[in-house]
């Protein structure tokens, strides 16, 4: 039973412990799929890397129906299985570290000729860190920019759905297989991102997220994007190795700063110290990449927002750290009743949230607030 090309690469992109290395290796060995699939045990054997284990998997997995059945119901699902090949494979992958032979694609890629920003940060971050990617998230996809990050909890989503709340695709980078959601938390994302961007994944059907894939998964990200702004990490992150590959990789690294002393600063701290660019607003990254145009265009298409006196001293008298309704009733000196309405308003209208019972913070967006 003979294989078209595309199952063919399906094939090879499946073999798990062969890897980006190994895969180059073979194909400069044997120039094509075909020649790879057809080759005999002591052939495969003579290609670096390939081990007697690695060659009877290969082997072992030559089955024609099998391959046949599991391309048609990638096919089936939508996926589309971009390898190094074809046309469509995006340019900024071609020369890093440790090209990905294949990418599954539900969605689509991201434009090569748009500007990509990849937003990383921890996972268990605080409600600062939360506001902060949604904020960048947000205003960088209102600025024309994509937004590139791993779909993980903490920073990665909010990011994603800043940038949803904005007019410019946003992709996610899985470290699983191309049809499993991980976090799970995260499924009503992943669904969104494929009509509004795409979920891609150097891994098809059925693989299980394991520990070494999400760093290897990393270099995709920091290869897709033009920069990597980190948003909140430890001092040891998987977030600092997207923006090392990101430097190896040519590519600009900013660091939003926190405060001395505190565990998720240590990283974007150290990443300022050493020479990346500190971030204050979305503003500082435009102004890097000369489209503040844009900025100023997309700024006078949002409505602006008029604030009473009230609403203002209110408003003001918070920050991004959780202020307890006490400390707001001490700082505006305004009655309790008047407080409480004025929150709930500025809560509905979306400029205020409450963190906890009581305790609230301002709720950032890039609309005018007069």
């Amino acid at each position: 039973m003979e294989l078209i090309q595309k199952e063919l690469e399906l094939w090879l992109a499946n073999i798990l412990s062969i890897g980006p290395v190994k895969t180059n290796k073979l194909l400069e060995y044997f120039e094509t799929e075909e020649e790879v699939y057809k080759a005999e045990k002591q052939a495969l054997l003579k290609v670096e890397g390939i081990t007697e284990k690695i060659a009877e998997e290969m082997i072992n997995n030559r089955n024609a129906a099998k391959i046949q059945r599991e391309y048609e119901k990638i096919c089936n699902k939508g996926i589309t299985l971009i390898s190094i090949h074809d046309k469509d494979y995006p340019d900024k992958l071609r020369n890093i570290a440790k090209s990905p032979y294949a990418l599954f694609v539900r969605g689509r890629l991201p434009e090569e000729n748009r500007i990509s920003i990849a937003i990383v940060g921890a996972r268990n971050c605080s409600m600062y860190g939360k506001e902060m990617a949604f904020w960048f998230g947000k205003s960088l996809s209102n600025a024309g920019i994509q937004v590139i990050s791993g779909l993980a909890l903490g920073i990665d989503g909010c990011a994603h759905k800043g940038a949803l709340h904005g007019e410019t695709n946003t992709f996610g980078i899985l470290g699983s297989g191309i049809d499993i959601c991980y976090p799970k938390e995260n499924f009503e994302l992943y669904m969104s991102m494929q009509e509004r961007g795409g979920i891609i994944s150097e891994y098809g059907l059925g693989v299980p997220g394991r520990s070494f894939q999400f760093p290897m998964r990393n270099r995709i990200i920091s290869g897709l994007c033009d920069g990597v702004l980190v948003v909140e990490a430890k001092e040891k992150s998987g977030s600092l190795i997207t923006a090392d590959l990101a430097l190896e990789q040519g590519k600009e690294i900013f660091a939003v700063p926190g405060k001395i002393g505190d565990k998720l600063s240590e990283g974007c701290n150290n990443l300022i110290k050493n020479g990346a660019e500190l971030v204050q607003s979305p503003k500082d990254i435009w102004n890097n990449f000369h489209i503040n145009q844009i900025f100023e265009h997309n700024k006078m298409k949002k409505s602006k927002i008029f604030l009473d006196s009230m609403e203002k001293i209110v408003y003001a008298s918070l920050s991004l750290m959780p202020k307890h309704l006490d400390e707001i009733l001490r700082e505006t000196n305004l009655l309790m009743s008047d407080v409480v309405g004025i929150l709930l308003k500025l809560e509905l209208d979306g400029f205020v949230k409450q963190t906890t019972q009581n305790y609230y913070i301002q709720s950032y967006d890039d609309g005018n607030i007069f």
